[in-house]
């Protein structure tokens, strides 16, 4: 019984160290509970964005709710920035993708994207789009700590992602 005792005890320990990975159970989790709270702050409705956030071109971090952070790409579109996501899970229809914006510091963080209806009555900023269709793209301020933390932060460090 001791053996196997030790062995559930180092697994633990690794699974739990300060290192963890975005696909660890703790840090989906916590990525979860992060996305949820960004949306309830969403649908409220009194931090929402009406202009397109500094930081939103180039390459950006964004990921599907539920799946992890992919590198993608802002592009100059008719009604505002395309975001070209190439990651897993983008939503058939409905959907959505959600700018966020750290509001101690005013600093675009990444793009959340929800496999859900969005709220009504918000202004688009512009779109995401799998390179088949898109969905509309809002803007939010949140409270960073409350969505993200260090030893599990929402999006992956993009560089890292690159080959």
């Amino acid at each position: 019984m001791r053996p196997l005792f030790l062995v559930f005890a180092a697994i633990l320990a690794v699974a739990c160290g300060t290192r963890s990975s975005e696909n660890s159970a703790s840090c989906g989790l916590t990525a979860m509970a992060g996305a949820t709270m960004a949306l309830e702050e969403f649908r409220g409705g009194t931090k929402v964005l009406v202009d397109v956030p500094p930081g939103l071109d180039g390459t950006v971090p964004a990921r599907v709710v539920g799946y992890g952070t992919t590198a993608a790409t802002v592009v100059a579109g008719d009604e505002g920035p395309m975001v070209i996501y190439g990651g897993e899970g983008f939503p058939q229809l409905p959907g959505f993708g959600l700018a966020l914006v750290e509001d101690s510091t005013d600093t675009f963080k990444g793009v959340l994207i929800y496999l859900s209806e969005p709220p009504r009555g918000y202004p688009a900023l512009g779109g995401v789009s799998s390179g088949t269709y898109a969905i509309p793209l809002y803007g939010l301020r949140v409270n960073w700590q409350a969505v993200s933390t260090p030893r599990c932060p929402l999006f992956a460090d993009i560089d890292s992602l690159r080959t």
